[in-house]
């Protein structure tokens, strides 16, 4: 059984009109999706390998019970490689709360409290242009600018960040029934996960924090290099969307990121450059720092009219 991809996420917003603009400015494509209502004014949005973005009304029956208050994720999908991939699954999450079986999809409520679905995957592979970059004893690209992005257009859904109340038994649903593999772990605070042995760092970071409860914490969206998550990252602030954190780079992934504050829960994040792992990779087991976890980010972003550090008002 392998789970391949983030398939869709699924929200409910308190201001769709709000989350809808937010999601067309970060990048996302508006797609015509006739399961919507259009009295809900609801709205699905893709990634270029096909991932879903779905923005409903928070009452919307289609949706199922929150896992917290306000606007926020509502159901995450996977896709798994195929129907026998699927059918595997069947038996080792039937006895799961809120388990449906579908037929073409299963679904079932995790020890967090979210809303998880599995389905045949469908999304697209996606062949882009990526410009090298040059390194010490290592040049690549000649006789070539590096690019300079106006916006950034996500490629994927690489990972969600949730806050977790039993970190013990929403691992153990993600490893023993899903099949995810440990690649970090920070001491009775956090775990990373992901889908399969070989691939990239970790598509579930899941964190315990005292009196938070659950909750999401944010999901991030694979571009293709750091001149986009810097390109993407000034074009939502010129849009006047804040910065929560970032620009920044993450040791124990190796990735560089930025933070934007999204209005349907959580942040929304563009990242690249993450740490690829194979079965030789040994999970590393530490206290959980600020030294780990952001070797350097500015907070609040740069502004994207002086290319300077934003600056907050007194």
């Amino acid at each position: 059984m392998k789970i391949v991809g983030i398939e869709e996420l699924e929200f409910g917003a308190e201001d769709i009109a709000t989350g809808k603009q937010f999601a067309k400015d970060f990048g996302l494509g508006q797609v015509d999706d006739d399961s919507l209502d259009e009295d809900t004014q609801g709205a699905t949005f893709e990634t270029l390998d096909g991932a879903r973005l779905i923005i409903r009304a928070m009452d919307d029956a289609e949706l199922p019970p929150a896992f917290e208050d306000g606007s926020t994720l509502r159901r995450m999908t996977w896709g798994v490689a195929s129907a026998e991939d699927l059918d595997a699954l069947r038996e080792k999450l039937s006895d799961q709360p809120d388990y449906v079986d579908h037929g073409d999809s299963l679904e079932c409520r995790d020890p967090n409290g979210l809303a998880v679905r599995i389905r045949p995957t469908r999304l697209r592979d996606v062949e882009l242009d990526v410009t090298p970059i040059n390194q010490y004893g290592d040049m690549r690209r000649v006789d070539q600018p590096s690019p300079v992005y106006t916006q950034a257009t996500p490629v994927g859904v690489g990972h969600a960040v949730f806050f977790v109340d039993d970190l013990e038994a929403s691992e153990r649903f993600y490893r023993e029934l899903l099949g995810f593999s440990v690649s970090d772990r920070y001491t009775d605070r956090a775990v990373f996960l992901r889908m399969q042995a070989r691939g990239g760092h970790h598509n579930l970071f899941l964190l315990k924090l005292p009196h938070r409860g659950a909750g999401l914490n944010h999901v991030a969206f694979t571009v293709r290099d750091i001149h986009e998550v810097i390109g993407g990252g000034l074009a939502m602030n010129r849009r006047q969307w804040s910065t929560f954190l970032g620009p920044g780079r993450h040791p124990i992934s190796s990735a560089y990121f930025w933070y934007v504050n999204s209005p349907l829960g959580g942040a929304f994040e563009y990242y690249t450059n993450e740490d690829y792992l194979t079965e030789a990779w040994v999970p590393r087991e530490m206290q959980h720092s600020l030294e780990s976890f952001t070797e350097w980010a500015i907070e609040g972003g740069i502004d994207a009219e002086t290319r300077r550090q934003k600056k907050t008002s007194a």
